[in-house]
């Protein structure tokens, strides 16, 4: 199986297209549901993400090595059969959370010891090791291992940690090529992405990805935004990075967010995204219409015998009133909280289905226009 990306069509930056897996092939621009331990928050089942069209779940390396354990789900014959999935799985490399764990880590060149946020035993992880993991867990998609800086951080700071990250991907490279050719090997067509760094830096960021382009990786993701910059700078980083970036491969904005986030993102020619944005704000009453944000808790849907969003084609929209759905939150019934999430995951995924109509029709620009003044109620 070849792993290829064809670019169908380009309307300004915005970027259509396929990538070609051996789970099957993933129409972009798409967002990826997050599912860190194998599972979507919210009592949502696979089955649930087929009907909603889901594309792509994404699970957490670092959460699924300390629990089950990687192991575990190698034996079990890897993620795709332990969760009962079929389509692709990208996992990312356990270095955001390794290194969100800052009190509890310590940095070497041959990667990070730290401890396990569950039982507190010390664990070691570097390229080779996360490589391993997600080898065990034979996802679709494995992210390299990279040092999420902190934001802000100094010049000198972030350029070591670009050049630590470069250092580590060339590493990830080695370790994946080999674990792809043993006869063992569950997956021996899982793809490597790698990831730019630099903060908020664009001559660091601009360089790095000149570095890594090199490489010729499947795919590459922008990694360290979204982490305290604000949006402005966030774009004016995509805008200054992307260009470096080889438009004929995937690119991945990790850990983006709001609809209006995506929209500007794609626009800018980004056309992957991940973000816990649509579970956990179903989680808390907070849903996604094409007019705007409802909170579900205010007391003016009490009696509400209208769907979340007249037209929606999601479980929840097709089957439950807002009065209804209110009262299953109020009264803490897990059905609440799994219709919300069902309900904001089928809106991202539906909007990802608009964005790549409009790319295909060539208005993506006036699309844009129209989909941000109904968004203005949205965060952003």
């Amino acid at each position: 199986m070849e792993n290829t990306y064809k670019l169908l069509k380009t309307d300004g930056l915005a970027k259509r297209g396929e990538l070609h897996t051996v789970h099957g092939v993933i129409q972009t621009p798409v967002f990826m549901n997050v599912g860190t331990v194998a599972a979507i928050k919210g009592a949502v089942a696979t089955t649930d993400l087929r009907e909603i069209g889901t594309q792509v779940q994404l699970s957490n390396t670092y959460h699924l090595h300390v629990r089950p354990g990687d192991d575990v789900i190698r034996k079990m014959g890897g993620l795709h059969k332990f969760m009962n999935w079929d389509k692709p799985i990208l996992t990312d490399s356990g270095g955001f959370q390794v290194f969100s764990l800052a009190g509890m880590r310590k940095i070497k060149e041959e990667g990070v010891t730290f401890h396990s946020h569950i039982d507190g035993r010390k664990i070691f992880m570097g390229p080779e090791e996360s490589m391993q993991i997600q080898s065990n867990l034979a996802s679709t998609i494995a992210m390299a291992f990279d040092e999420c800086p902190p934001h802000p951080a100094t010049r000198e700071y972030m350029q070591d940690s670009v050049d630590r990250t470069t250092r580590w991907l060339n590493r990830c490279v080695i370790e994946m090529d080999r674990l792809n050719s043993l006869p063992d090997t569950l997956n021996k067509n899982q793809m490597l992405f790698g990831i730019n760094q630099g903060g908020t830096y664009e001559d660091i960021r601009i360089e790095h990805a000149k570095v890594i382009a090199d490489l010729n990786l499947p795919g590459y993701a922008l990694g360290g935004l979204a982490v305290g910059e604000s949006h402005e700078e966030m774009y004016r980083i995509i805008e200054q990075t992307v260009p470096y970036l080889p438009q004929n491969k995937p690119t991945y904005l990790m850990g983006v967010g709001t609809a209006a986030n995506i929209l500007e993102s794609v626009d800018r020619g980004v056309d992957f995204f991940d973000c816990v944005y649509p579970s956990r704000n179903g989680r808390h009453g907070h849903l996604y219409t094409r007019f705007g944000k409802i909170n579900i808790f205010n007391a003016k849907f009490e009696t509400d015998s209208e769907p979340i969003e007249e037209g929606c084609q999601c479980p929840a929209c097709k089957n439950y009133s807002r009065g209804y759905i209110r009262h299953l939150m109020k009264a803490k019934e897990m059905l609440g909280m799994r219709l919300c999430v069902l309900h904001n995951l089928y809106f991202y995924n539906h909007l990802m289905g608009e964005i790549r109509d409009a790319i295909d029709a060539g208005n993506y620009a006036q699309y844009k226009k129209d989909k941000l003044e109904c968004l203005k109620t949205y965060d952003s």
